[in-house]
């Protein structure tokens, strides 16, 4: 019998940051916008009068659908997955956007040493983590190895106008770095019109700038790991930067007392089987700490204080112990990151 664990989502509150951004009596009013896009919803704050806002709402919904259109894989339509029933290997052209994704997830699956890799969706699925839902019993080594065939970041390449696969049935999902393009695209059209202080959230994916509407920095709240509650870890502020948090705490399910994360190492082919249980990526970019967050948590916890170390990065770590939690702020975050409690 297949256990799942119990998943609960609350306003603004998605696996692992919550944004607290209420202001002051005598703060300036901020502006909420929120709506529909990608299988999740968009939460847009920004001050009241700080630049012409006519149609704004209306412009970032179009950028969303436009993105969705390019990206999705729920839409059999979409730029991507008219590629992934493609079923040559010559050149796929698509849209810039759709490229520029693509490249990123490629130097960050290099980058990761292949753990972040676009085209492990097939094995999501038959681990029970995708649209077809829970396998009735786990799959095989014959199953997997069959699947592992025409999976790998290295079967998928780019040229000037579009994409090519090395193998026919090569599948690519963008559901670990599409979120924060989305978020980016959605700052640059607030960019645009003159706006400076706001916050961008995408289904947990977060981008801010300036300030709140009392003067003070946007505060953002790293989620306790724990499945029990709803409880907070720590609260941070980020300046001016994206932030995104990946976690297997909520979303795996248990068969005869063995835990199977929805995180699979592309690797192995298998779930994650480590203890460290929540990554915290603070990076300039939303797509990238998107895709960061989860490449550090499929790592574990030695490799990933490695690469945070010799790349640099923003990370905070935790992981389970026998006596509680254990946590790492990498030297950048330490940097960038201010804590507030």
């Amino acid at each position: 019998m297949i256990r799942f664990a119990i998943r609960i989502f609350l306003a603004f509150f998605a696996i692992g940051i919550l944004f607290l951004a209420s202001c002051s009596e005598k703060g300036q009013p901020v502006v909420h916008l929120q709506g529909q896009t990608m299988g999740t919803t968009y939460n847009v704050k920004y001050l009241v009068d700080e630049a012409p806002v006519e149609g704004l709402q209306a412009e970032i919904d179009a950028r969303l659908v436009e993105v969705n259109k390019m990206m999705s894989t729920y839409d059999p339509t979409s730029e991507l997955s008219r590629f992934n029933q493609y079923r040559y290997t010559d050149n796929f052209e698509v849209s810039p956007d759709t490229l520029f994704v693509i490249n990123e997830a490629l130097r960050l699956a290099n980058l990761s040493g292949g753990v972040l890799d676009v085209t492990v969706g097939p094995l999501v699925n038959v681990w029970g983590f995708g649209p077809t839902k829970r396998p009735e019993k786990v799959p095989s080594q014959g199953e997997i190895d069959e699947i592992r065939d025409y999976v790998g970041y290295q079967k998928l390449s780019t040229t000037p106008t579009g994409l090519k696969k090395s193998h026919p049935m090569l599948y690519v999902d963008l559901s670990t770095i599409a979120k924060g393009f989305g978020v980016d695209e959605v700052a640059e059209i607030l960019e645009k019109r003159g706006i400076e202080n706001y916050l961008v959230e995408i289904g947990g994916e977060m981008r801010v700038k300036g300030e709140r509407g009392d003067g003070s920095e946007w505060l953002i709240a790293i989620e306790k790991p724990v499945t029990t509650e709803r409880a907070v870890q720590k609260v941070v502020s980020i300046g001016e930067n994206a932030v995104a948090t990946s976690g297997d705490y909520r979303n795996y399910y248990e068969e005869d007392g063995v835990r199977y994360s929805h995180l699979i190492d592309p690797t192995t082919g298998k779930p994650i089987s480590h203890n460290l249980v929540s990554v915290t990526v603070v990076h300039p970019s939303s797509m990238t700490s998107d895709g960061l967050a989860t490449a550090f948590n499929v790592m574990g916890w030695e490799e990933a204080i490695a690469v945070a170390e010799q790349e640099q990065l923003a990370v905070f770590l935790i992981r389970r112990t026998e006596d509680g939690f254990e946590e790492y702020a990498s030297p950048e975050f330490d940097k960038l990151v201010t804590v507030h409690n």
